[in-house]
């Protein structure tokens, strides 16, 4: 009877669920395979340690977040607005939370620190081109580029309330006056 292993893509999803919860300290072995309803052992079939999951779960989560973001966004078509749109639309929380918690070990982790900038770059370079095909001074490009990407990120650490009007909604009126 053959043995039937545990495919490597549910210990990198069940990874990425751990560091979206918990940061690169909840990333362990055992409770990945008690969540997984398996053995630690076939950890190593897949992987040579723990550490070598660290690095797959950056690799996933820049594919996650950048390529196929990328990807589904260019689908919306020619136009540079339906695509911004279609960007930040396809940004869920899932997403948001492994930025989250891979910007919190980049604090501690030089290496982590060099993948996040080289991560942040190119997400602003196509920020950049998509913004570039409707605005034709290069400081407007930066500066909208950079709101928006703040907008996604920031917009979790703000706690203000914003009078009668939901959060939602003002969100979506910052990022239309950036698409204006």
């Amino acid at each position: 009877m053959a043995v039937t292993r545990t495919p490597r893509e549910r210990w990198v999803e069940q990874g990425l669920q751990a560091l979206a919860a918990g940061g690169p300290d909840a990333v362990r072995v055992e409770p990945l395979a008690k969540a997984l309803g398996v053995t630690k052992g076939g950890f190593y079939w897949h992987f040579e340690d723990r550490q070598a999951l660290l690095h797959e779960l950056l690799d996933a989560w820049e594919q996650l977040s950048v390529d196929t973001a990328i990807e589904l966004t260019e689908e919306a078509g020619e136009d540079p607005r339906a695509r911004l749109r279609r960007l930040s639309a396809i940004a869920d929380g899932r997403i948001l939370d492994i930025d989250l918690a891979v910007r919190d070990w980049a604090r501690r982790d030089e290496a982590v620190a060099a993948r996040l900038r080289r991560i942040d770059n190119r997400r602003m370079d196509y920020l950049r081109s998509l913004f570039a095909a409707f605005c034709a001074d290069e400081d407007e490009v930066e500066a909208r580029s950079l709101l928006l990407f703040s907008l996604w990120i920031g917009g979790h650490f703000i706690a203000a309330d914003h009078g009668r009007r939901r959060r939602e909604a003002v969100q979506q009126r910052a990022f239309e006056t950036l698409l204006a």
